[in-house]
């Protein structure tokens, strides 16, 4: 079972107090000082118990712990510094500028480096300037490394914190573009199909002595409509289902578009129709222009029944120009629906544009989408 915080730096500290146990026995204590001076064992080991007693809460509460800490290391400096002291010492400023808060890290990168400099100085002042060197070696292993180490360590998993945090965020992202994309395709197969078929089933009902070509032109156009809107939802379904990715399959293109000039006419638009050689278009601009087309005549057979409308498929050097009109009566377009963003978005995801609004008498639909 693994342990908690607590109960590892309470094994820390017990496994420091035990080493510095056996080094004080084996009379390898002293780093500094006068072995003629040397202080009692029990005096050594007192010291070194409160420094392993502040070395338990170096992570639950590292500013206590430094206190406790520095204050037994000063004691142990002034009767000669000692090992056990001194790895006590390295390990709480190491915990400390690690696990502590972000002013703590700061106020001790600074102190150590007042102290290593102060103390080089200070003793290159009062005696040789080798004897300086070595003092400053000194410090510097004891204090600057611990901390210098520490800062290393924070700052890698800071950045692996952040990492993580953008990883996540990019997650977020692609989550949700895939969900906006979703919802418009399954826009453009609900509003596309069902609408029609929902306008052209009424168009049936409407005929009272109702022409037998018409009426079978019309179920016909309602039963190519509910198919295609099955096919599109089994291949969408398909995809979702999917275990490993999948490119999105294209289920419609421009080549097809007569079914949809076919479908509006049966509607009860009057539909006229001048294309180009659409071949060989890029798959995305391919879908986009098809979309365009759609969500268009579906507008004009669902805000202006019995108009006329007109498509005009250019193709340029650069760009696919789609163009469709139809008569203004003065409702087209003033829905609440997702019509009219869907095809922007749809223009833009393949680096296009597409903008719909009155000009004079008709309403007109514009998309350019590069090649």
């Amino acid at each position: 079972m693994e342990l908690s915080r607590k109960h590892r730096d309470l094994l820390v500290a017990v496994a420091f107090f035990t080493s510095g146990l056996l080094v004080h026995l084996l009379d390898l204590d002293l780093v500094m000082g006068d072995r003629g001076r040397q202080y009692p064992t029990g005096v050594g080991l007192a010291v070194l118990g409160v420094a392993c007693a502040g070395q338990v809460f170096r992570r639950s509460a590292p500013v206590p712990a430094l206190v406790v800490v520095t204050a037994a290391a000063a004691v142990d400096l002034a009767l000669g510094l000692s090992m056990p002291v001194a790895m006590v010492c390295v390990d709480v400023l190491f915990a400390a500028a690690l696990h502590g808060p972000r002013r703590l890290h700061q106020f001790l990168v600074g102190v150590v480096a007042v102290l290593t400099v102060g103390i080089t100085a200070v003793v290159a002042a009062l005696g040789d300037w080798r004897l300086s060197f070595y003092a400053g070696l000194q410090v510097f292993s004891l204090l600057v490394v611990p901390v210098w180490w520490a800062t290393n360590v924070r700052q890698h998993r800071e950045g692996a914190e952040q990492m993580a945090r953008i990883v996540e965020l990019d997650r977020r992202a692609a989550v949700g573009a895939e969900r906006t994309r979703m919802a418009r395709d399954l826009h453009d197969v609900v509003a596309g199909h069902l609408s029609a078929i929902a306008i052209q089933s009424e168009a049936v009902l409407s005929l009272r002595d109702g022409d037998p070509g018409t009426s079978r032109a019309v179920l016909k156009a309602v039963r190519e409509n509910s198919v295609r809107a099955l096919e599109e939802m089994r291949m969408m379904i398909d995809v979702l289902r999917a275990d490993d990715p999948v490119d999105e399959p294209v289920a419609v293109r421009l080549v097809d578009v007569g079914r949809l000039v076919e479908s509006a006419r049966a509607g009860g638009l009057d539909v006229a129709f001048r294309g180009t050689d659409v071949t060989g278009l890029p798959a995305a601009v391919d879908v986009a222009a098809y979309r365009v087309v759609q969500e268009a005549l579906t507008n004009a057979v669902k805000h202006a029944p019995g108009a006329w409308a007109s498509v005009a498929l250019e193709r340029q050097v650069r760009r696919l120009v789609v163009v469709v009109r139809n008569g203004w009566r003065g409702t087209s377009g003033d829905g609440t629906g997702t019509g009219l963003p869907s095809m922007a978005e749809r223009a833009h995801a393949v680096g296009g544009r597409c903008a719909a609004g009155r000009e004079g008498e008709e309403w007109v639909v514009r998309a350019e989408l590069p090649l």
